[in-house]
């Protein structure tokens, strides 16, 4: 049943991936004269770069090597400019229908219509290009965010604890071992007690993490508490057995659906992945279940991947959850989509005495860009009421 399910769900995003595909391709031919050479050519690159992506995915999986590497980047820089590739020919079509009735677009614009075509690809490719590469660049240099918070609970001779969080990092083809030393360096940076990695660690698939040694990079983090993170939808995606296999032998304790004591001091909580029956056709264990001997007069820190139903941990007495999964976003517009979607999309709330905060994720997903966000690190300065 799983596997029917997803045979029609990728299916399903093949055949809207290529219809989508397919509608920019029709604009962008209209500006290429008929039985010209570089028509041909279009055609020719056009259809190899949009079918790097898939073809990078599915060989990914069964040979990991510099062309696939190759493949990867190509097709996830496609997906950015697929995406406003497609926001620029809705808004040409807008455009038209309102002149269509309106009539107030110039005469010259259809003077030469082969023309004004060729100019408006060209202006096209320049502005998306731009984007592209401004998203790039943003979401290549990620911030330090620092959050002071208390909790109104003693610390059992904890006064302070400082902690550094990130979520999102998709370790894997496009986030490699340069960019993992750099999370490292910014999480060790101020010398943190505990360091909490929130969901999505490594992307869908494991072979080029493990063909980087991605993981040496990881066993450099430190806190005098621990490392300790949680699975993500993308550990699921790609096998959550082999992933958390490989994060625990590379220095990561990793929390299943699991309460522990830390010190004497305070509870961290991980809970598995929202998407864990679909994947495995088995439920994650409800937040009371796994909260049912915890000590609530303690501190109580839960890590849950995917932030929906934050009042369930202020229903079950946590202090503070820590979340991701959203990216914000990544991409303008999609921030408004998330925002649609979860109570928070990114950043701090309050909900009683719960402080809840959904990171916007250090790495990215499927398009190496980011634009209307910035990739993050968290520092949490964490006071308690030992009066």
């Amino acid at each position: 049943m799983r596997t029917t399910a997803m045979i029609l769900f990728v299916t399903i995003v093949v055949t809207i991936y290529t219809l989508v595909n397919y509608i920019i391709f029709i604009r962008a031919l209209q500006a290429f004269p008929s039985g010209s050479a570089l028509r041909v050519w279009f055609i020719f690159a056009f259809w190899l770069i949009a079918a790097s992506f898939v073809a990078a995915r599915i060989l990914e999986r069964t040979n990991p090597c510099h062309f696939t590497e190759c493949l990867t980047w190509i097709g996830s820089f496609w997906l950015a400019f697929m995406l406003f590739f497609t926001m620029i020919v809705i808004l040409l079509d807008i455009t038209r229908l309102v002149n269509h009735f309106l009539h107030f677009l110039p005469v010259f614009i259809y003077a030469d219509y082969l023309k004004t075509k060729q100019i408006l690809l060209i202006a096209s490719v320049a502005c998306t290009t731009i984007m592209v590469t401004v998203g790039y660049i943003n979401a290549r240099n990620p911030r330090v965010k620092e959050l002071n918070l208390n909790i109104a609970k003693p610390g059992h001779g904890l006064k302070k604890l400082t902690i550094a969080m990130a979520s999102d990092i998709h370790l894997g083809t496009i986030i490699r071992k340069a960019k993992a030393k750099e999370l490292v360096r910014l999480l060790n940076a101020p010398k943190p007690e505990l360091i909490l990695l929130a969901g999505d660690v490594v992307d869908e698939d494991l072979a080029p993490v493990i063909k980087d040694n991605i993981g040496e990079a990881l066993c450099e983090l430190n806190a005098k508490i621990g490392v300790y993170a949680i699975t993500g939808n993308h550990e699921y995606i790609g096998g959550a057995g082999p992933a958390v296999e490989y994060l625990e032998k590379h220095c990561i304790k990793m929390l299943r659906d699991t309460a522990i004591l830390v010190n004497g001091q305070f509870y961290l909580v991980g809970r598995e992945d929202r998407d864990k029956p679909r994947f495995t056709g088995k439920a994650r264990k409800e937040l009371a279940e796994i909260m049912k001997d915890v000590d609530g007069s303690y501190p109580i820190i839960l890590m849950d991947h995917q932030p929906f139903n934050l009042t369930k941990a202020a229903d079950n007495g946590v202090d503070l959850q820590l979340s991701g999964h959203t990216h914000h976003g990544q991409i303008w517009p999609f921030n408004y989509i998330t925002k649609a979607i979860y109570e928070l999309s990114w950043g701090y709330k309050k909900i009683r005495d719960t402080h809840v905060y959904v990171s916007s994720g250090f790495g990215t997903w499927g398009p190496p860009v980011r634009l209307g966000n910035r990739p993050e690190v968290l520092i949490i300065h964490l006071t308690f009421n030992n009066e």
